[in-house]
């Protein structure tokens, strides 16, 4: 909001080249701000705001940015000054830039790093993807669990500036070793000659480096924590993992999980970013699958095609009992794969799961069902369209939604246990997959009813 209402004004600055003004402004600006406003401009603009900050302000700056816009950046200024923001940056932000360039550029990238620095981005990167160990930043304090209150408000004056949090601080041992943590406030309003072994805690979950990020996710959520410790097998403090990084792994596996549960390939990039022929090719894929599946409930109608022809009446209702099946088996789905994805529910969960789904999903049937029931009666009084065997469509309709619908919701609820069974993300069971099979299976359900119900009458 703040960037869109002096917008006006800091492009006004620019072309009236008031570059002294307009540097004592921004540095008053969050860097957040200050990195909407870079994006907002053209390239030249860009470049020119971002030279007018100091050294410390423009690495925040940065790693606020896209990598698009971080990439633009850095083809625009020199070796000297593209070092100088590499070596200011978070080593974690900077691991998530150097994830996206290619390996010669890379090697350029590495080589304007002190080598204190080049040495702790290699070791980052050498991680394997998408991994704990790639978002974890060494920038932490740790202490000793038999310093005192006093030694350890030094160590924080003396070292704690350019750490990425104060508000956690870990005790390990003369090896390394975790032992524990300890709150800020706790340190502040303890007695300076009081030992740490007396005040950190013990009980914290740290994180395995080549754990899934997906982990870390869940972990915060449990723990409620702003940092999690990361150590190797050996029970080493090697990093920690922060609130907003572990939010920006959130963001992408949510949205992940929402493109795989509306069939689509995972996009890598922004929507808006990604070129139309790339979109259709994410898209066709899973789109096609989904069209071939359908033919399938065709070739269930052609089954029935003879009792069709004797009861047309039947294929009236053929939409509103697979679409009834479709929504509720989509329904089961996503909650069952967000569920998963909370850790609210797993694998040993499935009985209690499947016998909750059937119930509702009966709950769910005879609702729709007494609904179509109820439409029938009153088309049937206003209009007289469906003959003199009305109440028997109507009770086949009944019947029918209740079938279907249960059956949808078990699919639903259960397509996500097999598939994390065998290996596979639960999110794949996408709403319009489910759709799919469940209209198949519909069609049979509501045409096998109706042979019974109306057997003698109108079939």
């Amino acid at each position: 909001m703040l960037t869109q209402l002096l917008k006006p004004e800091i492009k006004s600055l620019i072309q009236e080249k008031r570059f002294s003004v307009l540097k004592e402004v921004l540095q008053e600006w969050p860097p957040a701000d200050i990195a909407e406003l870079i994006v907002d401009l053209d390239e030249a603009e860009r470049v020119l705001i971002f030279r007018l900050l100091n050294r410390e302000l423009a690495a925040d700056v940065f790693e606020y940015l896209d990598v698009d816009t971080q990439l633009e950046l850095i083809k625009s200024m020199g070796k000297e000054e593209t070092a100088a923001i590499l070596n200011e940056m978070d080593p974690d932000d900077r691991t998530a830039l150097f994830e996206e360039i290619p390996a010669q550029a890379l090697q350029q990238l590495l080589s304007l790093l002190s080598t204190e620095e080049r040495k702790i981005a290699t070791t980052l990167l050498g991680y394997p993807e998408y991994s704990i160990g790639r978002l974890m930043t060494p920038d932490y304090l740790a202490v000793k669990s038999d310093w005192t209150v006093q030694e350890v408000l030094d160590y924080i004056r003396q070292f704690g500036k350019n750490k990425e949090t104060l508000n956690v601080i870990f005790v390990v041992d003369e090896k390394g070793k975790l032992l524990g943590q300890i709150d800020i406030r706790d340190i502040l309003l303890s007695s300076p000659d009081q030992k740490i072994s007396e005040l950190y805690d013990e009980n914290i979950t740290p994180l395995n480096v080549f754990d899934d990020q997906e982990k870390a996710v869940s972990v915060l959520q449990k723990y409620d924590a702003v940092a999690l410790p990361v150590v190797d097998n050996n029970g080493v403090l090697l990093g920690i993992v922060t609130v907003d990084d572990i939010m920006d792994v959130a963001e992408e596996e949510t949205t992940e999980d929402i493109q795989k549960q509306a069939a689509v390939q995972v996009l890598e990039e922004p929507y808006s970013e990604v070129p139309v022929l790339k979109m259709i090719k994410k898209r066709a894929g899973w789109l096609s699958i989904l069209f071939i599946s359908e033919m399938f409930t065709a070739s269930a109608m052609a089954v029935f095609e003879e009792e069709i022809a004797r009861a047309v009446v039947l294929a009236l209702f053929v939409p509103l009992i697979i679409s009834s099946g479709g929504n509720s088996g989509s329904q089961a789905s996503t909650l069952i794969v967000r569920a998963m994805a909370l850790g609210d529910i797993t694998l040993k969960d499935w009985f209690k799961v499947m016998w909750r789904e059937l119930l509702t999903g009966f709950s769910l049937g005879v609702i729709l069902g007494a609904i179509g029931f109820f439409r029938i009666f009153l088309w049937q009084e206003a209009t007289h369209l469906y003959g003199e065997y009305w109440f028997y469509v109507a009770v086949t309709v009944f019947f029918s939604l209740i079938g279907v619908v249960m059956w949808g919701t078990f699919i639903g609820s259960m397509l996500p246990f097999i598939l994390r069974r065998l290996g596979f993300d639960p999110a794949t069971s996408s709403a319009p997959f489910v759709a799919t099979m469940v209209d198949v299976t519909g069609i049979v359900i509501y045409f096998s009813i109706a042979m019974e119900v109306l057997k003698g009458k109108l079939l």
